[in-house]
């Protein structure tokens, strides 16, 4: 079997889900996005080039600079919109199909816009993560981590590091249960961030949604 160091967690999940955050943009009504419906998917490819760059020439450092300011504008373009939205509400001006559709984008918005965060913070990030034989320590308690180094051997999870996918299924969770599930929250931090993305859950589902069902 491979060992660690010839295994490395695939970033394209990551990058994948923030280009999915920018064409979710074109979804929602330009007069609920700051600048033009194809700003964010504009700004996001061009940060992703040095992001893949930095990578691929070794410089961790500067990969993870960029990969926080990508994560930076796609969650502060997520709460301009949610803000407009929410102001928008008492002026009864927009049709219900506007509201369910802007609201619908908004709420995968925040699953991936979370996910991101979580996969970017976790353990150090995927960089500091690929240095190390085995996910045993982080801000989430993943069931992998509480078997036994025999157990994991036999399953053949010695090496298991968690994915995107893996706090993609948190911030899924998180979105839908208001809750984690299956991974106990451990770290500080990562309570305040689920604290905040269910928040955003509640708002773009029950007031938007809602309010949007009672027009119809």
């Amino acid at each position: 079997m491979a060992g660690p160091t010839n295994r490395h967690e695939p970033r394209w999940p990551a990058l994948s889900a923030l280009f999915a955050v920018g064409g979710l943009r074109l979804a929602i009504p330009s007069f609920l996005s700051f600048g033009p419906d194809w700003l964010l998917l504009i700004v996001v490819s061009f940060l992703m080039i040095p992001t893949v760059l930095a990578r691929r020439g070794g410089n961790l450092k500067l990969n993870q600079l960029f990969g926080y300011a990508l994560n930076v504008v796609v969650t502060a373009d997520m709460a301009w919109s949610l803000g407009l939205l929410i102001a928008a509400l008492p002026t009864h001006k927009l049709p219900p199909q506007v509201l369910l559709r802007s609201a619908a984008a908004l709420w995968v918005t925040n699953i991936l816009v979370f996910a991101s965060w979580y996969w970017r913070l976790d353990a150090g990030g995927p960089n500091q993560r690929d240095l190390r034989e085995s996910h045993t320590d982080g801000a989430f308690l993943f069931p992998q981590m509480t078997l036994s180094s025999e157990t994991r051997t036999e399953m053949g999870e010695q090496y298991w590091r968690p994915g995107f996918v893996d706090y993609l299924f948190i911030a899924f969770n998180t979105s839908t249960a208001f809750s984690p599930t299956d991974c106990p929250v451990l770290s500080r931090w990562a309570k305040v961030l689920m604290m905040i993305q269910s928040l955003i859950s509640f708002t773009t589902v029950a007031l938007l949604a809602a309010r949007a069902v009672n027009i119809l």
